[in-house]
């Protein structure tokens, strides 16, 4: 290539480059994937080290990716946090450690310590004499942005280090992530409240980090690795391994388990392999590991070039995704009616297990992403858990194809779906759909619900579809006779559906209200509910301002449970479902205790279980609540509490040792 057309190239590279980093580490919503990026930054690379006078310091390649939002305070970081030189095979560890020992003038071989490399956002944290005071995303590399409000939140990361003799000052690097079961749980809540779903999780752990409302991000299920040290006083190590042990010594989180210590270059090879094919197994996401020099000196000694330390290097896997065709588009119905587009796609290997289905969320993902039937699609597994379309490869899309619309009726009963103002998904709200039936009915008898454990799916589809059940309470009107006329269904196991039928009518007022499904009400929320209303007809008489009363139920929430009350056909059913032989148990809570009308919420980390307590609490008269409020009696501060002290305090609500709740009864 000319020096021109070098120029030319470069040029380019660097706006690309730079709109790619304000997507990803600004706006958090990235257009490529992480792959192509890289590939574009070894391309500026390449062509820096063969034109090394066009390198300049506006060069992605001389800072981090990424800018300080307006939104937020802008702190500088004491010591930068630099980005490390990326690979993509793990024979490049090979390559590094020669160049490193060619560097250091040795030829005896190097002690590695090996990480996992974590795909979250990255972020620092400040310690003061024991005490969390500062947090501080990545940012640009020099300054960074004070996310102190969002952090606190995160229950993992310590308010207070665990030990007496605290350092004046620990600068704890790490990674914010979610957990990718956590991820699947969140994503089904956004989905069913008819908010946005997120991509991954590493967008949604930077989005939230990034909320100006640190109730948002007290809502998210954000955690926390360290692995790194920006400056600190007060404290000295020796070795890299040294660190993460100190960390966990004094409560930092810390992957302990994949974290190892190798002798030569080769066990850092063994290594990469190692996690490479363990990472579906993990629970958080990860897209490579990290080498760096154990010795402390040595890392010292070598420096750094400018955006990247020469002690360390990232060896990143590469990308499992593979490329099929969508033959079609389905377009199926939750129990709340929410209609969701869902890709039927030629089978396909990815990360080993084979993807047929990939969920398109909803219109505004398939207008952003330009989804069609006929389209050739890159899918990877997103938290290697969720089949998810990547991008369309334009140029293979069929030339007669048409862009694809959530149709506006119900494809399951054919009546209008609607739309609201603040919803980004369309709903059938027809009460009699089928596919709105048959999930209701699934909910139904799941085992946190009636627990029918004989009823399932399968039966469940069978019995709608041969008209045998239209309603909840036709499932306690199922006899023998009705069973037979299903395919596949012997004596034995007919005799088992009908002992699960009578064993499921013995319930908990709780599990009956949340069995109905109402939106927005959870297990949680329905104990709740229970606890307060006492029974069924008081419940179902409720009006707004006595739902307002019931601890932590909100207008949201009293709005939906209204609603459901205000179905007439709803409120039958439950009526007849007690005519049918449902019954209460009664609270095992003794609602005469010592605790009686006192509520409490848990945090940190109690002498016993925290089950243990929750069951105190209630055996001697208490209520459990899940966050903290001005209803609130009190709040049991363990180890290592969370911003729920900071709330408690700002609300006036009293803090309590466990000894000081013990004491109580």
């Amino acid at each position: 290539m000319s020096k021109s057309r070098d120029l030319l190239r470069y040029q380019d590279l660097i706006k690309i480059i730079e709109h790619h980093n304000s997507l990803y580490y600004t706006q958090d919503k990235p257009e490529i994937t992480d792959y192509e990026y890289d590939q574009l930054f070894l391309e500026l690379l390449e062509i820096e080290r063969a034109n090394p006078d066009l390198v300049t310091s506006s060069s992605p390649s001389q800072r981090v990716g990424g800018e300080v939002l307006d939104a937020f305070k802008k702190v500088p970081h004491r010591l930068p946090m630099l980005s490390l030189a990326n690979s993509f095979d793990p024979e490049d560890i090979i390559a590094f450690d020669e160049r490193f020992k060619k560097f250091i003038k040795q030829e005896a071989e190097i002690e590695y310590f090996c990480e996992p490399k974590f795909d979250g956002l990255a972020l620092e944290i400040i310690y003061e004499n024991g005490i969390l005071t500062q947090a501080i995303t990545r940012g640009d590399g020099n300054v960074g942005e004070d996310v102190t409000h969002n952090v606190k939140t995160i229950r993992s990361i310590p308010i207070k280090l665990k030990t007496i003799h605290p350092p004046a000052l620990l600068e704890v690097r790490g990674e914010v992530l979610i957990l990718k079961n956590d991820f699947l749980k969140m994503n089904l809540a956004q989905q069913e409240n008819g908010e946005a779903v997120f991509a991954n999780p590493r967008n949604a752990a930077a989005g939230t980090i990034r909320q100006l409302d640190s109730k948002i991000a007290a809502s998210r299920p954000l955690c926390f690795f360290g692995y790194g040290l920006g400056q600190v006083d007060g404290v000295k190590f020796e070795k890299q391994s040294e660190i993460s042990h100190y960390f966990d010594q004094v409560g930092i989180p810390v992957a302990l388990e994949y974290i190892s210590v190798c002798q030569k270059a080769q066990e850092a090879v063994d290594y990469y392999l190692k996690i490479e094919s363990h990472r579906h197994k993990m629970d958080f996401d990860i897209d490579g590991v990290v080498i760096k020099a154990n010795s402390l000196k040595l890392q010292d000694d070598v420096g750094m070039v400018a955006r990247s330390p020469r002690w360390a290097t990232a060896a990143k896997f590469k990308p499992e995704q593979a490329t099929t065709i969508i033959e079609t588009i389905q377009v199926q119905v939750g129990r709340t009616g929410a209609l969701t587009p869902v890709a039927i796609m030629k089978p396909v290997k990815v990360g080993g297990v084979t993807v047929t289905h990939a969920t398109l969320h909803n219109q505004d993902e398939i207008d952003r992403k330009d989804v069609r039937i006929g389209d050739t699609v890159i899918v990877q597994r997103a938290g290697d858990v969720i089949p998810e379309v990547v991008q369309v490869v334009l140029n293979l899309r069929p030339e007669d194809s048409k862009p694809f619309k959530i149709p506006s009726h119900c494809p399951s009963c054919g009546k209008s779906a609607q739309k609201l103002e603040d919803e980004v998904v369309s709903r059938c709200v027809n009460p009699h759909c089928p596919s709105i039936l048959k999930e209701s009915l699934k909910h139904f008898v799941s085992r946190r619900a009636l627990n029918l454990e004989k009823i399932g799916d399968r039966l469940i589809e069978s019995l709608v579809d041969q008209g045998l059940i239209k309603s909840y309470s036709d499932i306690y009107k199922l006899n023998a006779d009705s069973l037979r006329k299903l395919d596949r269904q012997g004596e034995k196991s007919i005799e088992n559906i009908i002992k699960s039928i009578e064993g499921s009518k013995k319930t908990t007022l709780a599990r009956f209200i949340y069995a109905f499904g109402i939106r927005f009400v959870g297990e949680q929320t329905a104990k709740l509910l229970a606890d307060h209303f006492i029974n069924l007809n008081r419940f179902l008489s409720a009006t707004n301002e006595s739902l307002l009363e019931v601890p932590e139920i909100g207008p949201k929430v009293a709005e939906s449970i209204q609603n459901w009350l205000s179905n007439k056909t709803l409120v039958n059913e439950a009526n007849k479902l007690i005519h049918l032989g449902i019954t209460f148990e009664t609270s095992k809570r003794n609602t005469t205790g010592p605790l009686s009308g006192l509520s409490f919420v848990i945090t940190g980390t109690l002498p016993v279980k925290r089950d243990e307590a929750q069951s105190l609490i209630e055996n001697n008269g208490g209520k459990i609540l899940a966050s903290v409020s001005s209803k609130l009696s009190y709040l049991i501060a363990g180890d290592d509490p969370g911003s729920k002290v900071d709330k408690a305090q700002s609300l006036g609500v009293q803090i309590i040792s466990w000894e000081d709740f013990l004491k109580l009864i």
